[in-house]
């Protein structure tokens, strides 16, 4: 696995990727702020989904509610022209561990 994050999937207009928290203090508010800004730069619907629902990745507050810990595995899903960037920016940001360590 690369350190976290598995391959891309294309199905039915949307992209998705599943990734790993592997930084020790999971998704706190400085890794949410950073999903946040990321998924804005992208005109795309970008979504975060766990095994407790599904939420908006350019709503930081949304991203804090999944309180993902260390662990959790995590559903990127976009939809829309940018997509596939789109996902794979967001999944960079798990695989770099949120630049944390």
């Amino acid at each position: 696995m690369d350190r976290g994050a598995v391959g891309m999937t294309h199905e039915n207009g949307s992209w998705t990727r599943e990734v790993q928290v592997v930084n020790p203090l999971g998704i706190h508010a400085r890794p949410a702020g950073k999903i946040c800004q990321t998924a804005g730069r992208f005109t795309s619907q970008i979504f975060l989904e766990t095994e407790a629902g599904a939420v908006d990745a350019k709503s930081i507050l949304d991203i804090l509610t999944l309180a993902a810990p260390r662990g959790t595995r995590v559903c990127i899903r976009a939809h829309g022209p940018d997509a596939q960037e789109a996902v794979e920016a967001v999944a960079q940001l798990f695989v770099d561990r949120f630049g944390e360590e």
